[in-house]
């Protein structure tokens, strides 16, 4: 698999595919991290996640650059990207007692009815390129605090960003297995849906990738998070402040190298002002 500089387009470096042995190897490792950490207590991984914050923030330009080298933003926007990372893991930290508790439900005198958050075990987190460290801990920080274990598909042209995820989760002091990266195409994606050991699945990705997941995983009555592709329109009527609008308008097309699902994808213009917003 090579992460390739799209300014350049000269290969930046080469990392090794997992085989179907590796694949299987992960979710083994999965299953039994789960199972030897279900009952962390909260307070435990609630500190694990501070540290994941803390070493963001620490390695933030080393980050930051690499996320430029392979997915082409400007190294600004990276960083931003790093600190919404670190952000993230501050939220879940500070706010994940509150997220778990119990739901209390009215019932019968003498009768104690709730809703329990509990964990589900290993979710598969199939993720894009566009956001390569901040769609992967926007679903890292919930589920990892919550007791799950995570197991990333990254997109194939950033798997330095993918170990490096990894990097974070284990130098912040998670056990082994609670967080892993698989380095494989998405034609080993049906397989691992597959798996009895695998309990849930996540992607964020086009309609055509969701449905594929989808597919599998309602075959096999796992649950699913799926993220799709949109198209914004950005509409500009005859009483607007024409000249911000073609700033913001600029802007919201080309944010993210413009890669980003909320971009402005098509511009709908009264035609009273289209020449002066041109």
């Amino acid at each position: 698999m090579q992460s390739v500089n799209p300014y350049t387009e000269s290969v930046r470096d080469e990392y090794d595919d997992h085989d179907d042995e590796a694949v299987k190897e992960a979710l083994s490792r999965a299953t039994e991290a789960f199972e030897e950490g279900r009952e962390r207590s909260l307070t435990d991984r609630r500190r694990l996640l501070v540290d994941a914050g803390d070493l963001l923030r620490d390695r933030e330009e080393e980050y930051a650059e690499l996320m430029t080298e392979e997915m082409g933003k400007p190294v600004s926007q990276a960083r931003s990207e790093v600190e919404k990372c670190a952000w993230v893991c501050d939220y879940y930290a500070e706010h994940a007692g509150e997220h778990l508790q119990d739901d209390r439900i009215g019932a019968e005198p003498g009768v104690d009815s709730f809703v329990s958050y509990e964990p589900l075990g290993p979710i598969l987190a199939v993720m894009p390129w566009n956001f390569p460290f901040w769609q992967v801990f926007r679903f890292a920080a919930p589920h990892l605090t919550s007791g799950n274990v995570g197991l990333l598909k990254h997109a194939s042209n950033v798997p330095g960003c993918a170990e490096a995820i990894e990097e974070v989760f284990r130098e912040a002091g998670y056990p082994e297995g609670v967080f892993q990266t698989l380095l494989v195409g998405s034609d080993l994606v049906d397989d691992v849906i597959e798996d009895d050991r695998l309990k849930a699945v996540t992607l964020t990705g086009s309609e055509r990738a969701g449905r594929a997941v989808a597919e599998t995983a309602g075959a096999e009555l796992k649950k699913t998070v799926l993220e799709l592709g949109g198209s914004d329109p950005f509409v500009v009527l005859d009483d607007a402040d024409v000249e911000a609008a073609a700033a913001t308008g600029a802007r919201a097309r080309t944010i993210n190298s413009g890669q980003s699902c909320i971009a402005a994808k098509r511009f709908v213009v009264h035609e009273d002002v289209s020449d002066e917003f041109v």
